[in-house]
């Protein structure tokens, strides 16, 4: 006994002199994220750094002014990309910071950074492509490369984890049992919880059109069953849903390169499919990836023009309705392996959902509001992968494989009393459904005024007996509608921000947070530029101030965005 316990004494000394002589290598961990998964990834690479021994913790890049940046020595950054190449919204006020003669000189810092960001757009990871170029530029040492990571991104990321804490930590070994897809955290009696890399079979409960007859869109509900899942949400998350293809494009595919579908071909994970459910469940057929473009233009001229310096527009254009089918069939002298033809496809990526249900409200369920795709281009009828697969082939036989991606950075005011204003054109209105349930739920005596804006009343009002119910015993305090094709000038929801300014700026002095979700390209740039507006015309301040007040209102954390 006495033995026993005096080398497990030798054991715990040695542990703790080891963890103290480890724990010496400082590291900052910035993140920017839109969603949630560069924090997600943050989290990761501090439980990692720790395991290594460093000395390190992790910030919201928002928090950059807290930062005595004269004692950091070591220094990841963890963003991501979204809208036309724009940085998030809580990193932009760093990128302004770097901007700035207040940064001075980085000099002493060593860097890297971790960039995600999707190949389907053109700036892809724009944003962590420009902070590392500027971190260089500001005299900063980049101790490795940057990563760009697609969609896909997990593998990619776990290499420039071990990699970058590698050299951070002269570690001989970097490598660890560590695996980004089932840390410690994630597992539990051995069996890992549902998550992305492992998502639940959910049943679909309803599946039923919003939009009504004579409308130009398809927009519908969805309710998902999580009973037995363990997944738990908040209002403000988004759903996870991982869709498979139209069997009829994999049968025009298939057709076109002229196999059966049952030839082998490995799959990312590292097994083997045959070909026809490969392409089913596992690759995009719809969008074609660059390596796949590149491959066509071997034989297409016109193609290999566009793919050209400065032609990226031109480019964008002419592949605008164009999917992968169309360029096999131009292109019939071309012939693939069916290995060499998996191997220049991307992944069938998740698509991510603004959650429409408050789990207070929903108890066991997570609902969803989603505008179907459906058009036709070039002779061709097109279908949107995800929305169409949870319109048309979910049955009562077969199940949704979902995961909940936390959107940290939307979030409702900890204070029920707080008032908020929300902007939610179209589908947009999914997680301000969410709050107005939540928010009844928990018996907050907040104002909710809800800008709600689509084609036309008629057709398109969605989850209208629900608003003018709430509308009417009082818990949505206001509701303001733009219906663009009701009237010869279209309307939309920043007209109505502009013709009430005042009551905005009132809401806003009242301690307000303001909630924006939808459309980033166009409709998230016309609603802030008309909430600099109100600001500067009832508050009667200077466009300068207007933009110093939308700023701090970003810093509090009472401007919030969910839009992609």
């Amino acid at each position: 006994m006495a033995g026993l316990l005096a080398g497990r004494m030798e054991r715990e000394i040695a542990s703790e002199k080891s963890n103290s002589i480890k724990a010496t290598v400082p590291l900052l961990i910035l993140f920017g994220s839109q969603t949630g998964t560069s924090e997600k990834l943050a989290r990761d690479i501090l439980k990692q750094s720790k395991v290594q021994g460093c000395d390190s913790r992790v910030l919201d890049a928002s928090a950059f002014a807290t930062i005595d940046w004269k004692k950091e020595t070591n220094l990841f950054v963890v963003t991501s990309t979204y809208g036309d190449g724009d940085m998030p919204d809580n990193a932009q006020p760093f990128w302004d910071w770097l901007q700035t003669e207040a940064v001075n000189s980085l000099a002493h810092i060593r860097f890297s950074v971790l960039a995600l960001g999707d190949t389907n757009y053109e700036h892809f990871c724009a944003a962590g492509k420009k902070i590392d170029a500027r971190l260089e530029q500001l005299g900063a040492t980049r101790i490795h490369p940057l990563a760009e990571c697609d969609v896909d991104y997990e593998a990619k990321a776990k290499s420039w984890m071990i990699s970058a804490l590698g050299v951070l930590t002269s570690a001989t070994e970097p490598e660890t049992s560590l695996s980004i897809s089932a840390t410690a955290a994630e597992v539990e009696s051995g069996v890992e919880k549902y998550s992305k890399t492992n998502p639940f079979p959910a049943r679909l409960l309803t599946n039923h059109k919003l939009s009504g007859e004579g409308s130009a869109k398809e927009t519908r509900h969805f309710e998902i069953s999580l009973e037995g899942s363990g997944l738990a949400y908040e209002a403000g998350d988004a759903l996870g849903v991982y869709p498979t293809n139209c069997d009829a494009l994999v049968a025009d595919v298939l057709h076109a390169l002229g196999f059966d579908g049952e030839e082998a071909v490995p799959t990312p994970s590292g097994g083997e499919l045959p070909l026809r459910k490969a392409l089913t469940t596992t690759f995009d057929i719809t969008k074609p990836s660059p390596d796949f473009l590149k491959k066509i233009a071997e034989r297409n001229s016109t193609l290999r023009e566009l793919l050209g310096p400065g032609r990226a527009e031109d480019l964008r254009k002419w592949l605008w309705g164009r999917e992968v089918i169309d360029l096999l069939i131009t292109e019939t002298e071309l012939h693939f392996s069916p290995g060499e033809f998996v191997s220049i496809l991307k992944r069938l990526a998740p698509r991510l959902y603004s959650i429409s249900s408050s789990p207070k409200a929903h108890a066991g369920q997570v609902h969803a509001t989603i505008s179907v795709v459906r058009y036709d281009s070039h002779g061709r009828g097109r279908k949107g992968v995800a929305s169409t697969f949870l319109a048309d082939r979910v049955g009562e036989e077969s199940h949704v494989p979902v995961f909940i991606q936390p959107s940290h950075g939307f979030r409702l005011p900890a204070n029920g009393d707080t008032p908020i204003i929300m902007v939610g054109p179209g589908t947009g209105i999914a997680p301000f459904r969410a709050f107005l349930h939540e928010r009844r739920s928990m018996g907050a005596k907040g104002g909710n005024w809800l800008l709600f804006g689509e084609q036309r009343a008629a057709t398109d009002f969605y989850y209208r007996e629900e608003l003018e119910k709430m509308r009417a015993d009082g818990h949505l305090t206001k509701l303001s509608t733009a219906f663009s094709r009701d009237q010869q000038e279209k309307i939309y929801v920043q007209h109505r921000m502009a013709e009430q300014a005042a009551e905005i700026w009132a809401w806003l002095q009242d301690g307000a947070h303001f909630y924006v979700c939808g459309d980033a390209s166009r409709m998230a740039k016309d609603v802030d530029a008309a909430l600099h507006s109100a600001i500067a015309t009832a508050g009667n301040l200077t466009g300068e101030k207007a933009a110093e007040y939308v700023t701090r209102l970003k810093s509090e954390k009472r401007y919030q965005r969910d839009v992609y």
